[in-house]
């Protein structure tokens, strides 16, 4: 081997180590993440409602830092963040009315919908005011709804979320289970009900759930992060029936929202 060439292996050599030893040579892997633009769309598991604290240019909305798309943005400072979920919002409502921030930059959508399509309030308030039977036949006709009418409302949002934001990542999350079965519930809906309310939440997310792959979107199941968690659990982050504030009832607490939202939307954005 000539000199020079034994020169120039032990200069590379050197070179190298000098790199490893300053750290030059992960300077890739140093350089920042990308800047997010973040939109949070949907109905009021995204807005926050239950969970206190509405920040006042909300209105009716019921916005709120402490909803999970804000704690999000607040751990990650996405460069651009707009939030315009709304409580009480139908697909309708997120097409009409919440989807101007989305453009071609947009990099992350976050969105809870259907519930509300799918008569969820009703549906509730039938099974407290009224008898069992009433109850659990409400229930079976919401699901109906959620085979035959949903699928396409769930098709127009999610495709029309596509063609405004063509690359960037949707995740849409479901809604959790109610109750706890055989928990420590004193009074309210018999078990039955209960029953029928939380099949009623499994059916509405399968459904969901079909519609995202469908449409190549990610979908992130909240029901883990809620189980132990339910109304008669004891460790509740729903809230149950509250005569002083009926609209927050059956919604997530600030708890629901950091433990039961934000941890898989997290895992999966």
């Amino acid at each position: 081997m000539k000199l020079s060439r034994i020169a120039a292996i032990s200069s590379s050599l050197l070179i190298g180590a000098a790199l490893a030893l300053t750290g030059a040579g992960q300077a890739q892997a140093a350089q920042p993440a990308a800047a997010v633009d973040y939109v949070a769309l949907g109905d009021s598991y995204s807005s926050g409602l239950g969970a206190g604290a509405y920040l006042g240019d909300s209105g009716s909305c019921k916005r709120t830092n402490r909803a999970y798309p804000a704690l999000w943005a607040a751990a990650n400072s996405p460069s651009s963040f707009a939030f315009t979920a709304c409580a009480g919002a139908r697909t309708g409502d997120v097409l009409a009315g919440q989807l101007a921030p989305l453009n071609s930059g947009t990099d992350l959508v976050s969105i809870t919908i259907g519930g509300n399509d799918a008569g969820f309030a009703d549906v509730m308030t039938t099974c407290v005011l009224q008898s069992e039977s009433t109850c659990v036949a409400r229930v079976q006709e919401a699901k109906r709804f959620v085979d035959t009418t949903l699928p396409a409302r769930l098709d127009s949002v999610y495709s029309t979320i596509r063609s405004k934001s063509p690359s960037a990542r949707v995740v849409v999350l479901g809604y959790p289970r109610m109750y706890k079965l055989n928990g420590s519930c004193f009074a309210g809906l018999t078990e039955n009900e209960r029953a029928a309310i939380n099949s009623g939440a499994d059916h509405l997310n399968a459904a969901i759930a079909k519609r995202v792959a469908d449409h190549g979107f990610t979908f992130a199941d909240v029901v883990p992060s809620f189980t132990g968690h339910e109304i008669c659990s004891g460790a509740s982050w729903l809230h149950s029936v509250n005569w002083l504030n009926i609209g927050e009832s059956y919604h997530p607490t600030a708890s629901g929202q950091s433990g039961g939202y934000l941890p898989p939307f997290r895992s999966a954005a």
